[in-house]
């Protein structure tokens, strides 16, 4: 896996509560988990979505990397937890801090405690594309077909 540098800034809380430096939970980790920062309990309504700040913010090296944001596979599979915009996108030019919208698809309100894992950012290496109209694309085999197109299995 390659490595590149990230500058991180520490964000407190409205009470002045520090995060801690994100980390990879193990060395195959694609993605380093984002925690809740928060002076105490936060509920996110069922049915409803809160906005969570991650008491981080981030430069990445510019221009040619992103870091995505995404849902945790247990609070989603478990408690119904989403992300609000499905995934997150934080461009290499944008500075504030990261925060995670959280919708619950569950009909149980849950409970994020401080220091929480609630969603997992993963930088990557971006293509800036030169679009180039024409008035036709070569044919594949696919061509047109949509959702289900390929078939089941």
């Amino acid at each position: 896996m390659e490595t590149i540098h990230v500058k991180l800034k520490l964000i407190p809380s409205p009470r002045g509560r520090v995060e801690t430096l994100p980390a990879y939970q193990t060395p195959g980790s694609a993605a380093v988990d984002l925690r809740a920062n928060l002076d105490g309990p936060l509920v996110v309504p069922a049915g409803k979505s809160a906005l969570i700040p991650s008491g981080l913010s981030i430069e990445l090296p510019s221009p040619g990397f992103v870091a995505l944001v995404f849902a945790r596979s247990g609070l989603a599979s478990r408690h119904g937890l989403c992300l609000t915009n499905g995934v997150g996108v934080i461009d290499s030019d944008y500075r504030g801090e990261i925060k995670i919208g959280l919708f619950n698809l569950s009909d149980a309100d849950y409970e994020i405690q401080p220091g929480d894992r609630v969603a997992q950012m993963c930088v990557m290496p971006v293509c800036a594309c030169r679009f180039e109209l024409v008035s036709e694309l070569q044919q594949s085999r696919r061509g047109g077909g949509g959702f289900g197109s390929t078939g089941r299995a």
